[in-house]
């Protein structure tokens, strides 16, 4: 029997910690591996992680699995950022760690600078550092083009020189060559992939993550202009619009591999109770509401996107299982519950799995169980 149903894999705390497999990671995806080697059940996976091309993303889990994933069943915190075209021939700041400037251009950004070639043209701006101060107000390339957006990838290195350059482009209109007569509200366009607070990495304790560097620009940015930082898009989970990429993406694989009929039920795994389990909970609810044709008229992904043929998704529901793994488990005293600003307040039970379970082994498990597959 065809299965009705896909699956949608967290990788950081589900399958690997930092570079290290989990343990009942090869044994555990056998159970999803056909006669032909490949993938018998629709699979996608979901990583809040930026700093990678999908390629390189798809060799990696090709490695920890042992046998091959496909660049198209990888998405990328930055993924559905693609989706939003108007945005592309925009000049942009980008900021993150690895190919950014590849992972831009992959996405259809035309117009790029990054944070050290801004720093390059306005050396006095980079001033915390008291060796590498420089007097120069710039810019120093007299056609240095004004910044009309900030497109984060994920968290820089550093932080400090971003945070006060980024709080500069938002105050000066992307020009920072001097400050306004009146500080420009609302300010350049702002979109931001990867709300993760912590994450987890072969350290025994959660790190922080791009959601705390999100934080702490929203906070400075509040805190100088008294006014609040505004997101032209937040994508990567918990996002309504990753998931709504997701559910496309899982529908192309199962036509890759032989099923050619809807994918009804959507189970995502992961290990992080304010991303991945609120995210699945936040478009199980989104699927209700499509069956209503007054919501459709009026669709958040419509107006998000500035598309009108936004089709419905086709899943009908989307169902959350946590592993104990990585970030959250069930009887921890760690259990931080941080969403992202934008997604406040949260409903009750938005950050209550519909499955709590060890490991992956279990989850796929428990999966085939409730959908009497084999």
């Amino acid at each position: 029997m065809k299965p009705k149903f896909g699956l949608l894999f967290d990788i950081d705390g589900v399958i690997v910690r930092g570079k290290n497999v989990l343990p009942p990671i090869p044994e555990a995806f056998k159970q999803l591996q056909g006669k032909d080697g490949k993938f018998r059940v629709p699979t996608v996976f979901v990583t809040n992680s930026g700093n990678a091309l999908r390629s390189q993303k798809a060799a990696d889990l090709s490695k920890w699995l042992g046998f091959e994933v496909k660049e198209s069943q990888v998405i990328m915190a930055h993924s559905p950022l693609k989706l939003f075209q108007n945005f592309h021939n925009k000049q942009v700041l980008i900021s993150g760690q690895g190919p950014i400037k590849e992972i831009a251009r992959e996405l259809g950004f035309h117009k790029i600078t990054t944070i050290q070639e801004l720093v390059k043209n306005f050396p006095s701006l980079d001033y915390v550092n008291m060796e590498k101060r420089n007097s120069v107000c710039g810019p120093v390339d007299p056609n240095f083009p004004a910044i009309e957006g900030i497109v984060l990838f994920s968290e820089p290195i550093s932080w400090e020189t971003p945070l006060q350059l980024m709080v500069d482009l938002l105050m000066s209109n992307g020009m920072p060559a001097g400050l306004p007569d009146e500080i420009p509200y609302p300010h350049i366009p702002v979109l931001a992939c990867n709300m993760d607070l912590l994450w987890v990495s072969e350290a025994p304790i959660p790190r922080y993550g791009h959601g705390a560097f999100l934080l702490c620009l929203e906070s400075l940015y509040k805190k100088i202009t008294g006014k609040d930082l505004m997101y032209s898009a937040l994508v990567g989970k918990p996002s309504e619009v990753t998931y709504y990429h997701a559910n496309y993406m899982l529908c192309e694989h199962a036509k890759s591999i032989g099923i050619n009929h809807n994918v009804d039920t959507i189970y995502a795994i992961g290990d992080n109770i304010n991303t991945d389990i609120f995210g699945a909970n936040l478009y199980d609810k989104y699927l209700s509401y499509c069956t209503k044709e007054e919501v459709l008229k009026s669709d958040k992904l419509k107006k998000l996107l500035s598309k009108s043929d936004i089709k419905p998704p086709s899943a009908k529901a989307c169902i959350s299982i946590l592993v104990e793994t990585g970030v959250h488990k069930r009887d921890s005293n760690f259990i931080v519950e941080h969403n992202p600003r934008d997604f406040l307040p949260v409903e009750e039970g938005l950050c209550k799995p519909a499955f709590v379970v060890e490991h992956v082994g279990e989850a796929i498990k428990l999966v085939f169980k409730e959908e009497k597959f084999d």
